[in-house]
């Protein structure tokens, strides 16, 4: 099943989260790699198994091997630092920022694909997941790197539609 296909079946009172699943899947902004490595990053980033299907099936073909799996390790480190940081930052006592994570992150440092992309796709899944910390760390990166402020405005925009899709759907359905 195809992530049009997925969205047709949301319920009509979610009509709009079924255009903007069209309106991402049309966008030209991106390119391929950037586009569907970001549905696909978040659809991961949802654990949502129906979302995953259909943004697998819908990425198919259209990303290499290296960077639909650097999408889907995107989703998976964002799932343990977002937790995470997401602690440190919220934290009254301050002094867990200054104590070392702990944590394997090593596909951060090496993706598999170029910085950039990967950057993005860790963006929009933070962004879902509503870790601020990893948000600004991420869009310093971009920033640094020249990624204009509508693309990561758009990698924002994709996280929270896939995220309203799955939402949606797992409870309609």
């Amino acid at each position: 099943m195809s992530l049009k296909s997925f969205s047709d079946a949301l319920p009509d009172y979610a009509k709009d989260i079924r255009l903007n699943v069209g309106s991402l899947l049309n966008d030209q902004t991106l390119g391929d790699q950037r586009k569907y490595g970001l549905l696909l990053a978040c659809a991961h980033g949802t654990g949502y198994k129906p979302i995953v299907d259909a943004a697998e099936a819908e990425a198919e073909g259209k990303l290499s091997p290296e960077a639909a799996n650097a999408a889907r390790a995107s989703a998976a480190v964002m799932a343990m630092n977002n937790v995470y940081y997401r602690f440190v930052h919220l934290a009254s006592n301050k002094e867990y920022g200054q104590l070392p994570a702990k944590l394997r992150m090593n596909v951060i440092g090496s993706p598999g694909i170029d910085k950039v992309d990967f950057e993005l796709f860790s963006l929009a899944v933070s962004a879902m997941n509503g870790c601020g910390m990893c948000i600004d760390s991420h869009e310093k990166v971009l920033r640094q790197h020249g990624v204009a402020t509508e693309i990561i405005q758009t990698a924002a925009r994709v996280a929270a539609v896939i995220k309203a899709a799955a939402t949606v759907h797992a409870t309609a359905v």
